[in-house]
């Protein structure tokens, strides 16, 4: 058997990390894309939100060559044609790195004017410093320790049900695992649901979570499937869907969804975050 040494890994291939800006990097798709390989009608339910992104490896050189860093805030809305792909987006961030600005708030401008470029829609950028202190999670009831039987890993609505007594609150699951349409690698996440209306079976509903375990397709497709099932099986009066997903490459993806049109995210963050 021939030896096999590091130089054969298929993992360990060089990719081209641009450091000097380039907002041709980005890379948008379409929204509408997953909803039709998937055979569903994106506008058959309303509602509103907002993608919200934290980039935790922020850096570029002031006018005398010195590195200043960042962490930065990025919320795409709901309604944006394009969404970025995550891979284009974290390589346009490096391409930050050796390359010369005036100020902070300059930097700032450009990711703004280059994102809302590429998804056709105002994109917001906040930079806070990197000892920035996020809010706290909302107080939410997790139902990961109910006993379940789960025999699917594909999205399945027909687990879910409701007809109990009324509910206004926060539910929570940290087992929510789908999988990158791009790269096939695992995304996981906490998903936290708001609703108001009469009780969501809590099991059904985890079972649910569970069934996107195997599922690819891209973290905001994944929250507005799971937002589309639970407001058309279950029918409440009021519904939030937002995921916290753990961060790769220096970039996590946070996808709120709500029936609210005045509702506003929250920005907190996890510890495995």
């Amino acid at each position: 058997m021939a030896s096999v040494t590091s130089k054969d890994n298929p993992l360990g291939k060089s990719s081209e990390y641009r450091d000097q800006y380039d907002a041709s990097l980005l890379f948008p798709i379409e929204r509408e894309e997953s909803w039709k390989a998937h055979g569903l009608d994106r506008n058959e339910v309303v509602f509103y939100g907002e993608d919200i992104w934290n980039g935790y490896e922020i850096s570029w050189l002031n006018q005398k060559g010195k590195p200043l860093v960042a962490l930065a805030e990025f919320r795409i809305p709901a309604s944006s044609r394009f969404l970025v792909e995550s891979k284009s987006f974290k390589l346009y961030l490096n391409s930050f790195n050796q390359s010369r600005f005036a100020s902070a708030s300059e930097v700032q401008a450009l990711m703004a004017k280059d994102l809302s470029a590429a998804v056709g829609a105002q994109v917001t950028v906040v930079f806070h410093p990197v000892d920035h202190c996020f809010p706290q999670a909302p107080e939410a009831l997790c139902i990961d320790d109910l006993d379940i039987s789960v025999d699917t890993y594909e999205p399945d609505d027909a687990l879910l049900s409701a007809g109990g007594e009324p509910f206004d609150g926060w539910l929570c699951s940290h087992l929510l695992k789908s999988n990158c349409p791009v790269t096939g690698q695992p995304d996981w996440g906490s998903l936290f649901i708001h609703y108001r209306g009469p009780r969501i079976d809590e099991a059904g509903l985890l079972a649910y979570i569970v069934s996107m375990r195997q599922h690819q397709d891209f973290h905001e497709h994944c929250v507005e499937r799971t937002f589309h099932d639970l407001w058309l099986r279950c029918q409440p009066q009021s519904l939030t869907v937002y995921a916290r997903y753990v961060r790769r490459g220096g970039l996590d993806i946070n996808p709120f969804r709500t029936s609210e049109d005045n509702a506003e995210a929250v920005n907190f963050r996890l510890p495995r975050q």
